[in-house]
């Protein structure tokens, strides 16, 4: 019977183990892809102290637990030799048939990640206090936004989730709230009250520069459309019979200057869309000033857009969130009472603020608004204030009174 292998210290050193002539120890072992492999450290076992001059590391045998375990699941060595960027660039490369805006939003998270010291470490290395650290650098020292790195983790989180399903890892490190780990300073897109709306359009229609846009803005705050849904409509879509607005895509611009028309944002995105007498009195008004370009611009078959620019191409959200930033600016700069940013998208909240505090039923003001999740439309509820509440109270308690005197 051959005698047991000992270390230095006589002992007793298992199947695999060894000790070098250097006082190092080795594991050697076979993976999970049938290739030796081998572990080495200072110390054997992890009440052993760490020889002098030497780095801390873990114990000999704390690793063959970790291998092990690894071993027993599966677990590919070395995380496949992925590292952050090359994950998130396969995970990006299986992500097609993505709308174009997803898309170009994917190339600027891997432009990001490419000038990263971070995205060349080895994903079975990354700890979730490396993911978190790395999160407030992009904050506090790069001065990215919220919206930003949660944009940048909107890929990098779901990437390991795909690493860690495919036994490349053993724990998503990036699966964590991210505003526990950094402030959210994202400004709230509030809307405007009902006295601002008055002031404002009433400022476009009577400046002799802005009122070409009156007609458009007031649409936007009595209707609720998304801003890429309303530069998408077209003659066509506007139903006077039925006193309603056919929506059923978006006109959008690619960073390439590429017009293109897309499917509405979400799943209930095509709808119809009420419009009252005045909204279709500034649909004929547009109809009958729109300009007649020398070739009529067709966007993947689409004709007939309501707003062209000076190259007569379709107007874009990009036109629209510059002539409110100038609408601001210019009343602002006359009125000591000032003037909150107002945005397409302030408009749309504005609309969808006055609708459920005017008692319009939830799912009704959902379908209007083309949102898939009724949890979206509700949240708008959450801006009604103290006078709202007083109005509202005010009101039920009224109608209760007047069911008691009916009742007597």
């Amino acid at each position: 019977m051959s005698e047991k292998r000992r270390d230095n210290k006589n002992r007793i050193l298992h199947n695999g183990e060894s000790q070098r002539s250097d006082g190092r120890y080795r594991f050697k072992y076979i993976d999970v892809n049938g290739q030796e492999r081998n572990l080495y450290s200072w110390r054997l076992d992890h009440n052993d102290p760490t020889p002098k001059g030497k780095k801390y590391d873990l114990s000999l045998r704390e690793k063959e637990k970790q291998v092990t375990q690894d071993l027993f699941d599966a677990i590919v060595p070395k995380g496949g030799n992925y590292t952050v960027l090359t994950l998130c660039e396969k995970y990006v490369s299986l992500k097609t048939g993505v709308r174009s805006s997803t898309a170009a939003g994917y190339k600027t998270v891997l432009n990001i990640l490419r000038k990263e010291s971070f995205a060349i470490q080895r994903i079975d290395k990354v700890k979730t206090s490396d993911a978190k650290a790395w999160l407030i650098k992009l904050q506090q020292s790069d001065k990215k936004s919220y919206s930003t790195i949660h944009t940048i983790r909107g890929v990098v989180r779901p990437a390991f989730r795909m690493a860690l399903n495919d036994d490349l890892i053993r724990k998503n490190p990036f699966d964590f709230e991210l505003a526990s780990v950094i402030v959210n300073d994202s400004v709230t897109r509030e809307a405007i009250t009902r006295k601002q709306e008055r002031d404002l359009l009433k400022f476009v229609q009577d400046d002799m520069h802005f009122c070409r846009y009156y007609d458009g803005i007031y649409i936007l705050f009595k209707t609720g459309l998304r801003i890429s849904e309303f530069c998408g409509l077209t003659t066509h879509d506007i139903d006077f019979e039925n006193m309603r607005i056919g929506v059923d895509h978006q006109l959008l611009r690619t960073s390439d200057m590429k017009y293109i028309i897309e499917k509405p944002k979400t799943e209930s995105g095509s709808r119809y869309v009420p419009m009252t007498e005045e909204v279709a009195e500034c649909f004929r008004r547009i109809i009958r000033n729109r300009k007649s370009p020398k070739v009529e611009p067709m966007v993947d078959g689409c004709t007939g857009f309501l707003f062209l620019d000076k190259n007569d191409m379709p107007m874009v959200a990009l036109h629209w969130e510059k002539y409110f930033e100038h609408i601001c600016a210019k009343y602002n700069s006359i009125y000591k009472v000032q003037m909150p940013k107002v945005t397409p998208h302030v408009c749309r909240h504005t609309f969808c603020s006055n609708m459920a505090k005017s008692g319009m039923n939830p799912k009704t003001l959902q379908y209007i608004m083309g949102h898939s999740d009724i949890s979206v439309t509700m949240n708008t509820y959450t801006h009604i204030g103290f006078d709202d509440a007083m109005e509202e109270m005010n009101r039920i308690s009224g109608m209760q009174e007047m069911r008691s005197a009916a009742n007597e």
